[in-house]
């Protein structure tokens, strides 16, 4: 992880959206994409930040199934906060079942709910 992913990362952990979008605005790696994305839902740019989500879940290699299943949940939560409940929950089954196989409890937790 490069030092303006892990900046933009404990911006948002601490809940300064803009100053997450300060370190990563301008870039279009996958990370970059899915920070942006969340900051963009905290922001309320909900349309936006799905858009990012997806972009950022595409740009994920194979080898990055669990940044990919990070991505299909917070795609989830924008969707919860606008209230479309039209999609299909298989994707978030099978981002469980990733995050559970590779311990991230908390995110599996997410998808569960």
């Amino acid at each position: 992880m490069d030092s303006l992913i892990a900046a933009s990362a404990r911006a948002l952990a601490a809940g300064d959206a803009l100053g997450a979008l300060k370190h990563v605005a301008l870039r279009d790696d996958p990370p970059a994409l899915a920070l942006r994305g969340i900051a963009m839902a905290q922001l309320g740019e909900h349309v936006r930040a799905r858009e990012l989500l997806r972009r950022a879940a595409r740009g994920f290699g194979s080898h990055e199934e669990v940044s990919r299943a990070r991505c299909v949940v917070a795609e989830a939560e924008v969707a919860l906060a606008v209230r479309d409940f039209a999609g299909s929950p298989r994707a978030l089954t099978a981002a469980q079942a990733v995050l559970s196989a590779h311990a991230d409890h908390a995110n599996a937790l997410h998808a569960r709910l």
